[in-house]
């Protein structure tokens, strides 16, 4: 049976990075000299979501603090990976409290990445009949879609506008 629901899941931080790094050549600055980039991005990402795609359940996924049980099977899991940018880090709190104001879910579960929590969300609504859009440009997630799940992320354009 076909469901009138649309399931969003948006990555935060693969939207946050996709965000910031789309105004590198020209940051947002705020008048306190805070680079308000990301959330910029960020929130013009989740407003188009929600002006036009209308969906009738949305989500916002975060990778937790701490380790996750593949840091726990392989030690060097993400080690080469760069850190953060300050921006983006000091960003990231201000976008949660964003997010807590639309009064839409933060999906956050310790040990788990971000993609594992869509992944499991997407897969069970997907079995329900839910029509489910995974947001995020990575392309990772292809191998999740099906006739329900949808993986797509909107054109750098749009989060600039």
């Amino acid at each position: 049976m076909e469901s009138d629901n649309k399931l969003f899941l948006l990555d935060a931080y693969a939207l946050i990075y996709r965000a910031y790094y789309a105004f590198i050549k020209n940051p947002r600055i705020n008048s306190k000299g805070f680079n308000t980039s990301a959330i910029l991005g960020f929130v013009n990402t989740l407003e188009e979501v929600l002006k036009k795609e209308n969906p009738s359940h949305i989500g916002v996924a975060f990778d937790p603090a701490g380790p996750t049980f593949r840091h726990e099977a392989f030690e060097q899991y993400k080690a080469q990976r760069e850190e953060t940018p300050e921006a983006i880090r000091l960003s990231v709190p201000i976008i949660k409290d964003i997010i807590r104001a639309y009064r839409i879910p933060i999906l956050e579960v310790a040990g788990f990445e971000a993609d594992d929590v869509i992944g499991t969300l997407a897969t069970k609504a997907g079995k329900q009949g839910i029509i489910t859009y995974m947001m995020t440009p990575d392309k990772d997630y292809g191998q999740l879609v099906t006739d329900h799940i949808s993986c797509t992320a909107l054109n750098i354009p749009a989060v600039l506008k």
